[in-house]
């Protein structure tokens, strides 16, 4: 575990993603610390790395579909955005979703230190965005760049 951004499984590796083909959850052999004997089991992810697929988990799981689990309000507003006309209205809506988003994780500072959208990486039907914010533990900030579907 790196400082106090913990670790999980490992479930969006590369970040970037079409299906979930590229999801491996085979057991792999690794060592436990202090441990001289392997074990299976799946991929982790820890430290800088755990916080933004944290953060990519957030933005991309629909606010209220955890619910039933006791985390209600877990998630962002984005999948709102999905049959509505890409204007610049719906763009500062979408910025909006994920600034709200990002402030419910605990783990960052409340403040972004950036946003920008990238129109070079957009599609008609799309918004394309970068992030980045600072872990209250310290340390550079953690970037992530994430593309939405309208």
């Amino acid at each position: 575990m790196t400082g106090s951004l913990a670790s999980d499984l490992l479930v969006a590796p590369g970040f970037a993603s079409h299906d979930a083909a590229a999801l491996d959850v085979r057991a792999h052999a690794r060592r436990l610390r202090g441990g001289a004997s392997e074990v299976h089991d799946l991929d982790i992810v820890d430290g800088r790395e755990n916080l933004a697929q944290a953060l990519l988990l957030r933005l991309l799981t629909p606010r209220g579909s955890l619910a039933r689990l006791g985390h209600a309000d877990y998630g962002s507003r984005l999948h709102e955005l999905i049959g509505r006309r890409k204007t610049d209205e719906l763009r500062a809506l979408a910025k909006a979703f994920v600034l709200d988003a990002v402030a419910q994780e605990r783990r960052v500072e409340p403040k972004l230190v950036a946003f920008r959208f990238e129109p070079d990486q957009e599609q008609l039907d799309s918004f394309a965005f970068t992030l980045s914010v600072r872990p209250v533990v310290g340390g550079d900030p953690v970037a992530l760049g994430l593309e939405v579907a309208l």
